[in-house]
């Protein structure tokens, strides 16, 4: 679990914007919680690529999915991957003393990741607040 930590870090400093600051932040310790946050992350990989591909969910400028079709078994999903997104930022923010703060720049760090990752034709949320299709 540790590499795969360390690549998402890896992987958000290159997409960091240009001029933004490059800072290391990482988990110290996985918590169970922060386990099983992971695990269930994976567990519900492929099902949220295949819901960006559809257009029914997008990546937010914050770092967390955003339903874009109104759809209850959609809804459960975000749910379910934004509170283990949660997990994950808040833990990393407190074992790398970011104070309360801290979070809003770990969650700005994920969202950067996240954009760069999608694909042409997903929805994404630019730093402006503005939706668009990769």
């Amino acid at each position: 679990m540790k590499r795969f930590i360390s690549l998402f870090f890896l992987a958000a400093l290159i997409f960091l914007p240009r001029g933004a600051q490059a800072e290391n932040y990482d988990l110290k310790q996985i918590t169970p919680a922060v386990q099983q946050a992971i695990q269930s992350r994976q567990a519900r990989f492929s099902q949220l690529q295949h819901l960006k591909q559809q257009g029914v969910i997008g990546e937010d400028n914050q770092g967390m999915v955003k339903v874009l079709k109104d759809l209850p078994e959609v809804k459960n999903i975000a749910a379910g991957e934004n509170q283990d997104r949660e997990i994950i930022y808040q833990t990393i923010a407190e074992q790398n003393g970011l104070g309360p703060v801290g979070i809003a720049k770990v969650r700005e760090i994920f969202a950067e990741v996240q954009r760069g990752k999608a694909k042409p034709g997903e929805s994404i949320q630019l730093r402006s607040g503005e939706w668009v299709q990769k």
